[in-house]
């Protein structure tokens, strides 16, 4: 369906919306939020309207870690029964193996997949750069742009291989001029900044086990200089704990600030394994952590502590993690899991479903340091999620926006972002899923039969 962003809609009567005083519906208008309609009332100024009175509207989720590529490598024996170390070891020589199409399958199908359980803004972390791929990044862009989804692509990084005491193989590092240089490229080409931006670029070394310390303090003061944010993984297990202390003599978060990096343009993935004096300093740093649920349940890599993180000042988002551990690009399935996992370590009564909304939302909004999205409000960014409570798994609900975390919703009938409809009547338009699917499918066959 064709649509002028530059018209007004009002997105009437919601069966339920995450807004206060907007029982009546939101105003969307050159692709923000005008107005907050109260109940019983009618637009200030004359509006095309859209009945959501099926819909239960939410800010449109936003998922803060991610590696697109490994939708190739579901399920792949035996790494399906590993931890994370192991794990790398069997997918790092299949990964060495991407090439530009199938990349171009991967990450369309994790994007599309997103969108339609909600998301409207994702970010990426891909770090693995095989000779043929070093425009991985920019596919990235292509696919996202051609998609309609708000995008903060993280250009990953490893140099330290197999060669220098690191897991990846020699094959996917890149030396350190060369990330730097098109880590710029990268920022000056694609880069957008202010209020709605669609594409931004952060940087983001894998982590402290895959780069030097060289690279982890270059890189940072790149950021610095070129007004970016900063990405990587830390605390994932205490496996990391362990090399850390061997390596550099320290722990993963004294290692990053000896690297410049405890300020508040960084989020990092998983946030495990912090201590509570460590919390305090990320939380006066300004560091943002994504949780990953069910990524971290797969690799049985621990729990994230975000009550005790939360308690300390430090901001928390969600992220789904690459579908290698995954197995998924479900952004509402995540909240979910984060809900459920979270609720089994501390309790009904320091977890609720708002909760679990709320990391997907003004959580992870501040992890990539975007204050026009992750709520329904005056002026902020027309991203909106719009699910239907029309299924068995949900039949007989009582509070329809607890429905959509405790009925364990999959799918949002409607998305929108900057104002336009990407997502309409739970299809993407343009796209042809089946065609999709079955492309990625062979892609992923071929990738994983090689060699």
């Amino acid at each position: 369906m064709a649509q002028d962003d530059r018209r007004a809609l009002w997105i009437r009567n919601p069966l339920a919306i995450l807004a206060d005083d907007a029982a009546g519906g939101v105003v969307v208008r050159e692709g923000v939020i005008a107005e907050l309609v109260a109940s019983g009332k009618s637009p200030a100024a004359p509006a095309a309207s859209f009945d959501a009175s099926n819909h239960v509207v939410l800010p449109g989720l936003i998922n803060t870690h991610h590696h697109f590529y490994q939708t190739l490598t579901r399920t792949v024996p035996p790494a399906t029964d590993y931890e994370l170390f192991d794990w790398l070891k069997t997918l790092y020589p299949i990964w060495a193996r991407l090439t530009p199409d199938v990349l171009e399958s991967g990450v369309t199908t994790a994007m599309a997949a997103l969108l339609l359980s909600g998301c409207t803004t994702t970010t990426d972390h891909h770090y693995v750069f095989p000779p043929g791929l070093e425009h991985a990044i920019d596919i990235e862009v292509a696919a996202a742009r051609r998609l309609g989804i708000r995008a903060v692509l993280t250009r990953g990084s490893m140099n330290r291989s197999q060669r220098d005491g690191g897991l990846p193989p020699d094959s996917v590092v890149q030396d350190e001029d060369t990330i730097l240089a098109d880590s710029q490229r990268l920022i000056e080409t694609h880069h957008q900044r202010g209020p709605g931006a669609m594409t931004q670029i952060a940087l983001a070394p894998c982590s402290p086990f895959t780069v030097t310390a060289s690279l982890m303090t270059r890189t940072a003061a790149l950021a610095d200089k070129l007004d970016v944010r900063l990405h990587t993984h830390l605390a994932e297990t205490e496996d990391e704990n362990r090399y850390c202390a061997e390596i550099y003599g320290c722990r993963p978060l004294d290692y990053v600030e000896q690297c410049g990096w405890l300020s508040n343009r960084v989020w990092v993935a998983h946030g495990i394994h912090f201590a509570a004096d460590e919390m305090a300093r990320l939380a006066k740093a300004g560091v943002c952590i994504s949780h990953c649920p069910c990524s971290n349940q797969a690799i049985a890599a621990g729990y994230c502590p975000v009550c005790e993180l939360e308690q300390a000042g430090v901001r928390v988002g969600l992220g789904v993690d690459g579908s290698a551990s995954n197995q998924s690009s479900n952004i509402v399935r995540e909240v979910y899991g984060a809900w459920l996992m979270q609720r089994a370590r501390y309790g009904a009564g320091k977890i609720s479903w708002r909760d679990a909304l709320r990391w997907a939302t003004q959580g992870s909004a501040a992890c990539i340091g975007r204050d026009d999205l992750g709520a329904i409000a005056v002026g902020k960014a027309a991203d909106l999620a719009l699910f239907r409570l029309d299924e068995l798994s949900v039949a007989g609900y009582g509070d329809p926006l607890a429905a959509i975390v405790h009925g364990g919703v999959n799918r949002a009938d409607r998305v929108m972002v900057g104002g336009r409809w990407v997502v309409e009547d739970g299809a993407i338009p343009g796209l042809d899923i089946a065609a999709l699917t079955r492309r990625q499918q062979e892609a992923a066959r071929k990738l994983q039969a090689a060699g």
